[in-house]
């Protein structure tokens, strides 16, 4: 996945054009300042930190909410694709490093809020999602790696647990080894970002 964070349209559809079929978007004011500009042959899933309040935004544009990290957004987010004939494929995010500054649900909160999420019927659980602290080593990446495990175990109904979305340009190397299928790269593909065109 290209994380498209601060970069301008141009140079995402080249990135597009030279084979990225999958966009990640952080914030939802920024993505809808340039989607409208965006190669339509590209996906765009969402995998910042989502209010309630701007589930209404997207719900119609991506493809994927990878940052459901509570049941109250899950409920919102299957109200409105309930409403709009359609069912939204989730990733719960954890905390993996129950770091305050972030947003997920604890790995001991996880199993509940799947058991929660998985009776609405206009979102489906395709796994889950985590950002590691930086300078992690192996043991939090394999931590990941035992839940996701756990929770497809589980055979929950409604769920496809097949994703885990972990690593980034950092850690990548180590996420892929403990089993992440979805790698969200930005600064390796695009250069450092300048906060300053953050919106």
């Amino acid at each position: 996945m290209a994380v498209t964070k601060t970069v301008e349209p141009d140079k995402i559809n080249f990135a597009v054009e030279c084979g990225i079929k999958l966009l990640g978007e952080n914030r939802v004011q920024e993505y809808l300042s340039k989607k409208d500009s965006y190669d339509k042959s590209a996906q765009v899933q969402f995998i910042g930190h989502l209010q309630t309040n701007k589930v209404k935004y997207i719900i119609n544009d991506v493809s994927m909410i990878q940052s459901v990290d509570s049941i109250r957004l899950a409920g919102e987010i299957d109200r409105l694709a309930k409403k709009n004939n359609r069912v939204m494929d989730i990733l719960l995010e954890v905390n993996i490093g129950d770091e305050l500054s972030k947003s997920g649900v604890s790995a001991n909160e996880l199993f509940a809020l799947a058991e929660q999420a998985c009776e609405l019927e206009n979102v489906r659980i395709k796994g889950l999602m985590a950002i590691p602290p930086i300078g992690s080593d192996e043991a939090v990446f394999a931590h990941m790696k035992e839940l996701f495990e756990a929770l497809k175990a589980k055979k929950l109904p409604n769920t496809d647990i097949s994703v885990l979305s972990m690593g980034m340009s950092g850690d990548y190397e180590l996420a892929v080894k403990h089993g992440s299928n979805l790698v969200r790269i930005g600064t390796r593909l695009f250069g450092a970002r300048d906060y300053s065109k953050s919106k």
